[in-house]
């Protein structure tokens, strides 16, 4: 469980005694991380400056009464779950229930009683706890639901999700869009000769070499299956992805892989292609844009892979791919 000095508080009470006495009680508690507010439209833009996992709010704060404070607070997107104790005058029923209703966790009767407030507090950091153990499980199920297992890159199921999001940018704001289709040349030769435990090195190393040499946190690599990879290049044209195809075709082909039986060296091909939609009257489909790659890849293979071949979809083939 967390510890009580890195919970931070907030205190959105009405009345300045409530509130010293609650500060007295927290302080006492061995919470240190304590902010006060008088109204409720403070307490909200105290916590868009900072998350409190813990809110102790008052039912007749000014500007915005407490119950509408619990209510804003869970229509909020906010980093982790906020539990809510609304403070009520002894223990009124119509009040308590108000306070459930719009979103409170529980109630504190006042005056407040150390104990009391102790115990409410305990059971408010195991369930916060709680929720940010399964927020983690969940995004470390996510992320391991979008990776490849093998090369740790995104799989093609993430592919096909992003790659539809970054093509609906693309024709939103009319920027370039490209993505460029690679496969190693004869890799099952290259298991056939050296193993299926070399050929995995392989694939690691190859997209540890791709991924080193693109732009960092702007474009990125997923697996498409088999020895065939996706380079997505958000905001680059057709002439400067050819470019860096080429690039990534001599990295691959002129450094030598390390195996633990020696050296070996493998090349690949590349079909490249490119969406601008200020240049092209015709929206394009996600299909139509991996298979216009797809066809570029296929034709540097017939070509006699180790080489680059890419065109705009229903445009003419450009020299800048003819590597």
């Amino acid at each position: 469980m967390m510890e009580k000095q890195s919970v931070p508080i907030l205190i959105a009470v009405e009345d300045p005694a409530d509130r010293e006495a609650l500060g007295k009680a927290l302080a006492d508690a061995g919470y240190r991380k304590v902010v006060t507010a008088a109204d409720g439209r403070k307490a909200v833009a105290a916590m868009a400056g900072e998350f409190f996992p813990i809110v102790i709010a008052g039912p007749r704060l000014p500007g915005m009464d407490g119950f509408e404070l619990c209510r804003t607070l869970r229509a909020r997107n906010l980093p982790g779950y906020v539990y809510i104790l609304m403070l009520t005058r002894g223990s009124r029923k119509s009040e308590i229930l108000k306070g459930l209703e719009a979103g409170a966790d529980t109630h504190l009767a006042r005056p407040v009683d150390p104990a009391d407030l102790a115990a409410r507090l305990k059971a408010a950091r195991r369930v916060i706890d709680l929720e940010r153990s399964l927020r983690l499980s969940n995004e470390e199920v996510r992320a391991l639901s979008i990776r490849d297992p093998l090369t740790g890159i995104f799989n093609r199921v993430y592919l096909t999700e992003r790659l539809h999001q970054e093509l609906k940018r693309s024709q939103r704001y009319g920027h370039p869009l490209s993505v460029i289709m690679c496969d190693i040349d004869h890799f099952k030769d290259v298991n056939d000769r050296y193993g299926h435990r070399a050929g995995d090195q392989i694939l690691k190393d190859f997209v540890s070499r791709i991924a080193g040499s693109i732009r960092i946190d702007v474009d990125w690599i997923a697996r498409y299956g088999g020895e065939e990879f996706l380079i997505v290049l958000p905001e680059t044209d057709l002439s400067p992805a050819c470019i860096v195809a080429e690039r990534l075709r001599r990295l691959v082909a002129e450094t030598p892989f390390h195996l633990k039986g020696g050296e070996c060296r493998i090349t690949a091909s590349f079909g490249v292609t490119s969406h601008r939609p200020v240049l092209q009257a015709e929206r394009i489909t996600l299909d139509q844009l991996m298979e216009q790659a797809d066809v570029f890849l296929y034709q540097a293979k017939r070509e006699g892979r180790n080489t680059v071949r890419g065109a705009r979809p229903a445009g003419p083939e450009t020299k800048g791919c003819a590597a």
